[in-house]
């Protein structure tokens, strides 16, 4: 039995590897009838992985082959717009409409939706009951599960929304929606409550790739290196888990500490630090990142005898900012970071994006890095023979903008278990009509 897809909104076709992987381990054929696809580089690294180049704009699409399933894992543009102009409930504008516009006029007995989790809370949950009331308008019950990619064998704190409908027929799921564990520290302590060992989870370091398979272009520069040391010295390893960034304490390193701007006294850094911990404090208000503080307010909780010329110095060095009202607010500079988050190898990483990929460190070996496009790739569980983009700059990209394949193969195999009867019952008839 073969089951004909549509691969919408494909990216580098980590949705489209998910859903044959689960359709063949369940005994179905599959072909692949459309796929689409915007950005240039995502579909030339989809022509290297499935040697089919996607049509581009979606909107261009008009007469697509007779398909059995429709796979998008589509944009979340907010309907305020078509809100505003059309009233709620419309989704012209959006590019919602074009899945809409798809199954009205092709009818397939299934599809699979992604997104971003925040799209069950967008605009008070109501742009997802209007996306719900569209598809049931064209006769699809819909069902959706929120699961966190850490709960599936992928060592990535990554939650997203999965929407699944079947035509005329209300989709069963034993899934039930999860968000795990919301950070790597909170994951680890989840992680020493299983007694028994082989219920552990995949962690960092079961993705990392050899010391010898990673190219010097990956290691930290000696220059970073050297600042580095100057808050681990030769310690490389005590950064696991330690995020490079300054409006934040914890777990944290600022520039500050690494001397980005030009080096720190021990004052000026423990000022900079008494700062970043305190000015937050509902004392001072309720503003966030943006409040600034009087020397006065400075006083009640760092009053050293030199506090003018560590401010001065610090403003000179550009780590503080004044404004016209002597009121002073650090200087982020986390952008300029070399690495912004050192991942902790016995843990799970932070959230792939498209903009920080190659962002992310490791250390391994006491040798500070940052992570590989293969190491993204097998963040998300894409399988060692996928082929990445050759250009390391739209790899990371892609693989940040990507879904995570096992993930989507647990969805579509426990949608078709639990919906098997009809899956057969459907196709056969549909097929009988061709």
């Amino acid at each position: 039995m073969e089951i004909k897809f549509i691969d919408l909104f494909a990216g580098i076709g980590g949705i489209r590897l998910g859903f044959e992987k689960a359709m063949n381990n369940l005994g179905f054929k599959t072909k692949c009838v459309l796929s689409s696809e915007i950005d240039k580089y995502a579909r030339e690294t989809y022509e290297l992985n499935f040697n089919e180049k996607p049509q581009g704009d979606i909107h261009d699409i008009n007469e697509i082959d007779n398909f059995d399933f429709l796979l998008a894992g589509f944009p979340c543009q907010p309907f305020s717009y078509a809100g505003k102009q059309k009233g709620f409930g419309d989704t012209r504008g959006t590019l919602f409409f074009e899945i809409e516009r798809l199954l009205q006029k092709y009818r397939p007995t299934g599809f699979l939706l992604e997104n971003v989790r925040g799209l069950v809370s967008h605009d008070k949950g109501r742009t997802l009951k209007t996306i719900v009331e569209k598809l049931e308008a064209l006769n699809y019950q819909v069902n959706y599960v929120v699961l966190n990619s850490s709960n599936f064998g992928v060592p990535q704190n990554r939650v997203r929304i999965y929407i699944v409908g079947l035509l005329n027929r209300k989709p069963e799921l034993s899934l039930e929606s999860n968000m795990g564990a919301s950070d790597s520290h909170k994951y680890k302590q989840s992680q020493l409550t299983l007694f028994d060992e082989s219920d552990k989870s995949v962690t960092v370091k079961d993705i990392l790739e050899t010391d010898q398979d990673v190219i010097e272009n990956y290691k930290c520069s000696d220059k970073f290196k050297g600042m580095l040391s100057k808050v681990v010295g030769d310690n490389f390893d005590s950064l696991h888990g330690y995020r490079l960034i300054d409006y934040r304490g914890g777990n944290s390193i600022h520039s500050w500490e690494l001397g980005l701007k030009g080096d720190c006294t021990k004052d000026e850094i423990n000022f900079m630090n008494a700062l970043i911990a305190n000015r937050r404090k509902k004392i001072f208000g309720t503003q966030q990142d943006g409040k600034r503080l009087t020397i006065e307010q400075i006083r009640t909780f760092f009053d050293a005898e030199n506090l003018d010329d560590i401010i001065s110095s610090l403003l000179e060095k550009g780590y503080l900012s004044e404004d016209q009202e002597k009121k002073y607010n650090p200087v982020a500079g986390n952008m300029s970071f070399e690495v912004f988050k050192f991942l902790d190898p016995e843990s799970i990483s932070i959230t792939l994006t498209s903009a920080d990929c190659h962002r992310l460190g490791i250390v391994q070996n006491n040798i500070p890095r940052r992570i590989t496009p293969r190491e993204c790739a097998r963040l998300q569980g894409f399988p060692d023979y996928f082929i990445y983009h050759p250009a390391d700059q739209y790899a990371y990209k892609q693989f940040g903008n990507s879904v995570s394949v096992p993930v989507v193969e647990e969805v579509i195999s426990d949608l078709v278990r639990n919906n098997f009867s009809f899956f057969e019952e459907q196709l056969n008839i549909q097929y009988s009509e061709i």
